[in-house]
């Protein structure tokens, strides 16, 4: 991913007013990004533990998403999940379903689509093999190379976006 300001990121939320944009804390040690390392920046709002947000390249603009977390999760010893975005296995708590209100007058009526996400928001770092799931499972090997790994998050998280912005 190419390096963002502060400017880019905030212009380019689709889900949320200007006003709320222009609140958002931008991620803490934000000018120490590893930029190479990502596929798109995620992070959670330091003022408000409950929202997560994504900033999406796509093939024309980017796409920033506001997102809301559960405020607690109830993690079963024996349940195991699958990220959505990269199909990371994590043990309990490992993903949670967050959820983002729909784009335009749609979301300002409340809707919203939801998605299964790593809770750390690690994908990009998860698929490189930088980070590594705490779980009890054994780890699946894929067969799929890393650029056919990203292509395919990539893709599942545009299908998301897209589902956002159509409102």
């Amino acid at each position: 991913m190419r390096p963002l300001d502060e400017k880019v990121i905030r212009d380019s939320f689709i889900n949320c007013s200007k006003g709320e944009a222009s609140r958002i804390k931008l991620p803490a040690g934000f000018t120490s990004v590893p930029w190479a390392d990502l596929d798109f920046l995620s992070w959670t709002d330091p003022g408000a533990p409950q929202r997560a947000l994504l900033v999406i390249p796509g093939a024309d603009r980017l796409s920033g998403l506001v997102l809301r977390r559960p405020e607690s999760v109830k993690a079963s010893a024996m349940r195991a999940s699958m990220c959505q975005v990269c199909l990371t296995e994590h043990g309990a708590g490992g993903v949670v379903l967050f959820v983002a209100p729909l784009a335009g007058p749609s979301g300002r009526r409340g809707n919203t689509v939801g998605i299964y996400i790593c809770a750390d928001l690690g994908c990009s770092l998860y698929l490189r093999g930088k980070r590594q799931p705490k779980m009890r499972l054994v780890r699946r090997e894929e067969t799929l190379t890393l650029d056919e790994r990203i292509d395919r998050a990539t893709k599942n998280l545009a299908a998301f976006t897209d589902r956002v912005a159509a409102g």
